[in-house]
């Protein structure tokens, strides 16, 4: 499988942004985000979003981030982003000098849920590997792009079928910065099925 990048369709498009085989480059626009009512009680639905569609029921997607953000929320990483209320997105958001939030939010049905961890503030590069099987989805991260750690294995109730996924930055407060994409690519799954108890026959 190949990750086309003449495939790549926006999903609000940007001011500012260069497409390569090899890398894509995002200006995020202040005041852009994605999340969906709970806890904050409110939506936003206005980040620029990079994807392509697919029907492959079984794949992973990697790619390598590079950023400097220095904004509290400035935020990138891989996307699923099938409409306002049902995606999922992963990436580190920047809170201050000394540490960022490593984690994921899955929206289903219009709620947005929010996992996270704390890491350096001085990391400003990760790997992700976002990987389907059906309408599950896992999440990894990795600092080299050779040894993947798991984040987050969730569902979307709405990701049966064609999907779109890609890539997103975004800046929710007053500020921008230059998110860089490399190392881009499309693979069998590297998500490999459970070989611990059953399925159950109702499932």
């Amino acid at each position: 499988m190949m990750f086309d990048t003449k495939k790549l369709e926006w999903t609000r498009e940007p001011e500012h942004y260069k497409i390569t085989p090899e890398k894509i480059e995002i200006t995020s626009l202040p005041h852009t985000d994605l999340w969906q009512k709970t806890y904050y009680h409110f939506r936003n639905d206005n980040a620029p979003v990079l994807q392509m569609k697919t029907s492959e029921p079984y794949f992973s997607f990697v790619v390598k981030t590079e950023f400097d953000c220095k904004h509290r929320f400035d935020q990138c990483g891989v996307c699923i982003y099938l409409d306002s209320d049902n995606w999922i997105k992963a990436s580190i958001e920047y809170e201050d000098e000394k540490f960022q939030h490593l984690g994921s939010v899955v929206t289903n049905h219009g709620y947005s849920d929010w996992a996270t961890t704390e890491i350096d503030a001085g990391i400003k590069s990760m790997w992700y590997r976002l990987s389907r099987r059906l309408d599950d989805f896992r999440i990894e991260c990795s600092e080299d792009g050779m040894t993947f750690h798991q984040i987050r294995i969730c569902h979307l109730f709405e990701g049966k079928g064609e999907i779109s996924f890609g890539l997103y930055a975004c800046s929710p407060e007053d500020s921008s910065f230059l998110a860089a994409f490399t190392h881009m690519e499309m693979t069998e799954c590297k998500w490999l099925p459970h070989e611990g108890q059953k399925p159950d026959d109702s499932l």
